[in-house]
């Protein structure tokens, strides 16, 4: 009965972390297309990662190809504030927030979503915005609400109208709006 007491308030072996770590493992090769690297990160330790990840194989159908870095003794949460101010487990310690961030290649977070335990991740929705990061780092553009891979982008505000002319000869539709402020543009990649 122990056994099993531990690993239900174990942080591996939670049902939306599994279904994510496996959609992530299903999703592996579109992270790879794109240059991105993948990373995992619990508190427990090796020895229930590798019980943890058969798990996660078993209910996704894929291998588990990334790292989960074991974190037992809380130090890196603490490092990378990803600590739930709010949760705490059966034993009092501090519990991490489900985090997911978008490192880039400066070695600087370019995004952080922060999901609650309740939530699982949607990764659609985390590659649609790697794109959208990834676009942005090498175009001076940025990409408006709902935007999906393949829709118009919004040129940034730093580059004049002759500029525009020069970087995208495709060229770009402004939008006439109230204030007379020629600033929302639009051009396609």
């Amino acid at each position: 009965m122990e056994d099993l007491r531990n690993r239900q308030q174990s942080g591996d072996f939670t049902p939306v972390c599994t279904t994510e770590l496996g959609t992530i493992a299903a999703y592996a090769d579109e992270f790879a297309q794109r240059g991105t690297k993948l990373l995992g990160l619990s508190c427990d330790d090796i020895q229930s990662h590798y019980q943890w990840i058969k798990d996660i194989e078993a209910y996704s159908g894929h291998k588990v190809t990334y790292p989960i870095i074991a974190d037992p003794k809380r130090e890196i949460i603490h490092q990378l504030n990803m600590v739930d101010p709010d949760e705490k487990d059966s034993q009092g310690n501090t519990v991490p927030s489900r985090a997911l961030h978008i490192v880039g290649p400066d070695k600087r977070i370019k995004l952080s979503f922060l999901y609650p335990a309740s939530t699982g991740r949607n990764m659609d929705e985390v590659v649609r915005v790697l794109e959208s990061l990834q676009m942005a780092a090498k175009y001076k553009v940025a990409t408006p609400a709902n935007w999906k891979p393949g829709d118009p982008v919004v040129i940034s505000p730093s580059v004049s109208n002759e500029q525009a002319k020069e970087m995208f000869p495709q060229g770009f539709k402004t939008v006439h709006l109230p204030s007379n402020k020629d600033y929302l543009r639009f051009t396609t990649l």
